[in-house]
């Protein structure tokens, strides 16, 4: 059996001192940090390889945590939230509390909001978002699963949570949709 909170404990252990780390989420597996570290965001774009231009995504565990994140939130997004079948990640205007690193140029960020029992126990534990991206150098495909993830990444980070590393099921990322607040809606990813 898996001891979820051991691997939260161990987890926030190392967020908090500022590593990043390579997780299970419910959709692909992730990098991660807290989202108000912007020396452990630059750790994760220099292991990606990424332009710094290029903004990521958070992930939340709940309504509350998402209005922190989000003064102004279109009522259009609790629809979509409520409806989606699949992992979505709303995309959204004026973000606050997070580090400037993870912001795109036009002023918004990805937000996710999770049911994995990992995800959603650890950002419970850190009272913040969770900075979430593919387990992969930017360019190259996203691993399906752990075993695909490539030792380069595997290395680079500074702790890898001992979950859910068997399982071989291919999972796709989230759903994409950007919302603006005048409610027009964009599909990014299906």
């Amino acid at each position: 059996m898996e001891d979820i909170q051991g691997e939260v404990h161990r987890a926030y252990e190392v967020i908090k001192n500022g590593g990043i780390i390579l997780y299970p989420t419910d959709t692909v597996w992730g990098i991660g940090c807290d989202a108000n570290n912007p020396e452990a965001i630059k750790k994760i774009f220099k292991l990606k390889q990424r332009a710094e231009s290029k903004s990521m995504i958070v992930l939340v565990n709940g309504d509350r945590l998402l209005h922190r994140v989000f003064n102004e939130i279109p009522e259009v997004a609790w629809e979509i939230l409520d409806y989606s079948d699949k992992p979505t990640t709303l995309v959204l205007d004026n973000p606050r509390y997070v580090a400037k690193e993870i912001i795109s140029s036009d002023n918004a960020l990805g937000v996710r909001v999770v049911s994995e029992p990992f995800c959603f126990r650890l950002i419970e534990r850190m009272k913040s978002p969770l900075v979430s991206t593919s387990a992969n150098v930017s360019g190259m495909f996203s691993p399906a699963n752990f075993s695909e993830i490539s030792q380069d990444i595997k290395d680079g980070v500074d702790y890898i949570v001992n979950l859910r590393q068997a399982e071989t099921k291919t999972v796709k990322p989230s759903t994409v949709i950007k919302l603006k607040a005048n409610s027009q809606v964009t599909i990014l990813r299906k």
